[in-house]
């Protein structure tokens, strides 16, 4: 059963919908282990409170938005996540899910707007990247390359081209590690490529900073 760790209405702080209304429930659970993972309150399987997908979908309905975001942890670890997702399509949700990347994202429905991390090596976590799911991304889908140094934004440039992600989907997202690359570093490394995509920062954290449920 889905273990529910906080639902709560805030602004998306990433993605192309940065700045929007959205409702969050985040899942319990994540199998890996960034080392700037910011939310590792959510990490362990254990964490938060047994719900149905009913009593999901009812928690999402219970706010005044049609924007959700079901993010972790690492959501996809959740068997019922897929029959989630169908379940508030249905009600009229604009469903948006944020994945790290290591598992498949083939049993979600099409209509579901994947954010999709591509971790680079300064997470750690480089080798756990499945990349045959760039085959079944949508022009709706998202990819996330967070940035932690000049390698990292090396790595994510290789990554763009080896899988023709452009030709996949216009949004392409490069973010600074808070407190490990500049702002303005990133900025000008964007600039100087030529990269395709876009540069974010995380709202949220400039707003909220670290606190968790907002």
């Amino acid at each position: 059963m889905p273990r529910l760790v906080e639902a709560f209405l805030s602004l998306q702080g990433e993605s192309t919908h940065a700045g929007r209304r959205c409702i969050f429930l985040r899942l319990a659970g994540c199998n890996l282990d960034c080392n700037y993972c910011d939310t590792m309150y959510a990490h362990s399987p254990e964490s938060g409170e047994e719900k149905s997908v009913d009593e999901l979908v009812a928690a999402a309905a219970s706010f005044p938005c049609r924007l959700v975001e079901i993010t972790g942890g690492e959501p996809l670890l959740t068997p019922e996540t897929p029959e989630l997702c169908r379940r508030l399509l249905a009600l009229g949700f604009e469903v948006l899910l944020e994945t790290n990347g290591s598992l498949p994202i083939a049993p979600l429905p099409a209509e579901v707007r994947k954010i999709l991390d591509c971790k680079l090596p300064g997470s750690g976590m480089s080798g756990r990247n499945l990349y045959d799911n760039y085959a079944l991304l949508q022009p709706h889908d998202e990819v996330k390359f967070v940035v932690s140094s000049r390698e990292d934004f090396d790595f994510a440039l290789d990554v763009i081209r080896r899988y023709d992600l452009p030709g996949k989907t216009a949004n392409l997202l490069f973010s600074p590690v808070w407190g490990r690359v500049g702002f303005a570093d990133l900025a000008r490394w964007i600039v100087d490529a030529g990269a395709p995509g876009r540069m974010q920062l995380q709202l949220h954290k400039l707003i909220w900073g670290d606190k968790p449920g907002v």
